[in-house]
């Protein structure tokens, strides 16, 4: 055998192994919990614009190098106060470089009542977003609420969930660490560095399993054009 056919089988070789590993990769990924809908490919979206505790204006785009989970909710919206701790506990847990929960309110009261909604119910990890024109809503094609956006680390809609979920199941933080942890490999730089551990402890010592998804009852509530709520 001559030397470039024993370089050419190595590589051979390499290129087999590397398909292999990827398509394992794959195999092995977490799948999403039933009501999340993946899409086929990762979806642009529309510049959105909304403001921060601090009066800040901001965009989607601030978040760009992180996993986003974009939920977009009301004070008014039942469903909504039922899944908001959860998305607290969920961003006390993953939050941090590589993932970002975006609680954005479509609030017209603005920033008192979504200060008021958060004192009331003790929430403490996540930080206060809304968008007082509801243009937001408009733009992301929001037919009711909660609605929840999955983005990639480039800002592209990858799944949504329509309705509330419990967000700190161990079921759906497992679907989002594998999720986030995957995207730091793929993206081929030092991220892998802050990828999440498989290991991270879960909130209060929870063991027990849950189901990812609220009851049926109030699941969504459906807006109009021009709905403001009470």
């Amino acid at each position: 055998m001559t030397k470039r056919q024993a370089s050419a089988g190595l590589n051979l070789t390499l290129g087999l192994g590397l398909m292999l590993t990827a398509a394992l990769s794959e195999a092995l990924a977490q799948e999403p919990p039933p009501a999340f809908f993946m899409h086929t490919a990762p979806r642009p979206l529309p510049e959105v614009r909304f403001e921060n505790d601090q009066g800040e204006t901001m965009s989607l785009a601030d978040f760009r190098g992180s996993v986003v989970l974009l939920n977009l909710w009301a004070t008014w919206c039942a469903p909504c106060r039922r899944e908001m701790p959860t998305l607290d506990r969920l961003q006390a847990e993953l939050g941090g470089p590589d993932f970002e929960v975006v609680a954005l309110s479509i609030d017209r009261k603005g920033l008192p009542a979504v200060q008021e909604f958060y004192d009331e119910l003790g929430l403490e990890t996540l930080a206060i977003y809304f968008d007082e024109t509801g243009e937001a809503q408009r733009a992301l094609g929001v037919l009711g609420l909660p609605t929840t956006l999955l983005l990639d680390r480039d800002g592209k809609d990858v799944g949504r969930l329509l309705g509330p979920a419990e967000w700190d199941s161990p079921e759906m933080m497992a679907f989002l660490r594998d999720y986030v942890n995957r995207t730091a490999s793929e993206d081929g730089s030092d991220r892998s560095r802050h990828a999440l551990a498989s290991d991270t402890p879960q909130r209060g010592g929870r063991s027990h399993r849950r189901n990812a998804f609220l009851p049926a009852a109030e699941r969504f509530h459906l807006i109009g054009h021009l709905e403001v709520g009470p």
